[in-house]
């Protein structure tokens, strides 16, 4: 049978959304344990990058250009809405200063890595470096944005997928293992006994009711994460253009980061359903990255760069130990702080219900704390990344 290419805008977006659709509704309905360690975000990648390899979706289209436009700005918005920056604090205490620990060591992580296997790979993998940091620093949606800031190619934005997905088999299982732990690595961080206590109190404090979104809600939504676009690129047409990478399309992401994070100091950021929709359009552009890969690219370099993910995880690894022995915190909180970065929000909550049930909102609100940082943290990585690849 002859496969009919998918060319127009709408069929496109039809065939993204889709794909995005369909193995969360698979994750869901067969209740499988492949999902724990391969997420839905690797097949809504790799799906659209099998289509558009043999053929069926294009590399490259106007709608592609569209939905850097307008669905990632968007989606940033929606998403930090809900990072709620002085519930973190009050919740999780010292315990937001291990997940800041564990961002720098990424940051630290990034350019030695690269450093290790640099003589393997190609010119442009200090983008593949960066993208990475954007998901290990904030979550899905900070790989995509930062993707964009430095003009990542589906190639550099596929051997960050990879390296994610592949690191995260690895990582998660000592996250989870870790709480066996826990007894001797209290001794050796010196944490207070009733310091899990403090949190499950400071969590009652800070719970609220959520209500389902109505269409006052989703409208409200639209209208502010539309304002926020317009208004960030104007701003940007007002700034200068610095090489190699402040470009006018990085400073209205950097721009929309910023007040993304100032509207959650308002009322705003009570408003129902930002994060359910702001998730489905991060999605969506996942999928979008996926057509426009090419796999030839990324495959002969896939060995390298996972040798430099490794290490640099590890690196990682030390700074959230080195953070919670200075900082006095306990294995679970520690375990959450690197999974905060790593995993987002999802494998934040997977490993804060291994290791204590009662801490899975304040796993959240970690999650979220990497949202606001990761791209600002993630650029930087970026650039790091760029000067020591010469």
């Amino acid at each position: 049978m002859d496969w009919l290419p998918v060319s127009s805008p709408p069929a496109i977006l039809a065939a993204l959304s889709g794909i995005g659709a369909f193995f969360f509704w698979l994750e869901r309905r067969t209740g499988w344990r492949l999902f724990h360690y391969l997420p839905p975000l690797i097949f809504i990648y790799l799906t659209p990058v099998v289509l558009s390899n043999s053929g069926v979706l294009p590399t490259a289209s106007p709608v592609y250009d569209q939905m850097s436009r307008l669905v990632l700005p968007m989606m940033l918005v929606l998403l930090l809405l809900k990072v709620n920056i002085g519930g973190a604090v009050r919740v999780l205490g010292r315990g937001v200063g291990v997940m800041l620990f564990g961002t720098l060591g990424v940051m630290v992580g990034a350019p030695i890595g690269l450093l290790l296997v640099k003589p393997w790979l190609g010119p442009d993998a200090w983008k593949a470096f960066g993208v990475l940091a954007g998901s290990w620093i904030g979550g899905t949606g900070n790989m995509a944005a930062v993707s964009e800031m430095i003009d990542a190619g589906g190639a550099e934005f596929g051997l960050a997928v990879l390296g994610d997905s592949t690191i995260y088999v690895i990582w998660l299982p000592i996250l989870l293992g870790s709480k066996k732990f826990a007894d001797r690595f209290a001794r050796f961080s010196g944490v207070e006994p009733e310091r899990l206590e403090r949190m499950e109190a400071a969590i009652a404090a800070e719970r609220v009711e959520a209500r389902p979104p109505g269409t006052a809600d989703l409208l409200s939504l639209l209208c502010v994460a539309f304002a926020a676009m317009a208004a960030a690129e104007f701003i940007a047409t007002l700034l200068p253009e610095f090489q190699p990478y402040l470009s006018a399309g990085t400073w209205r992401i950097l721009l929309i980061t910023t007040i993304g994070i100032g509207l959650s100091f308002t009322p705003l950021s009570r408003l129902p359903g930002s994060h359910e929709l702001g998730m489905a359009l991060v999605y969506l552009f996942v999928a979008r990255m996926g057509a426009m890969a090419e796999i030839d690219r990324a495959a002969s370099q896939a060995v390298p760069f996972l040798i430099g993910s490794a290490v640099w995880i590890f690196i990682h690894g030390a700074f959230c130990l080195l953070g919670a022995k200075l900082l006095r915190v306990d294995v679970h909180t520690a375990a959450i702080a690197s999974a905060a970065n790593i995993g987002g929000a999802a494998s934040a909550s997977v490993v804060a219900s291994h290791h204590q049930e009662s801490l899975v909102p304040a796993s959240i609100l970690m999650a979220l704390m990497g949202y606001a940082v990761g791209n600002f943290a993630a650029y930087f990585t970026a650039l790091l990344c760029w000067w020591v690849s010469g």
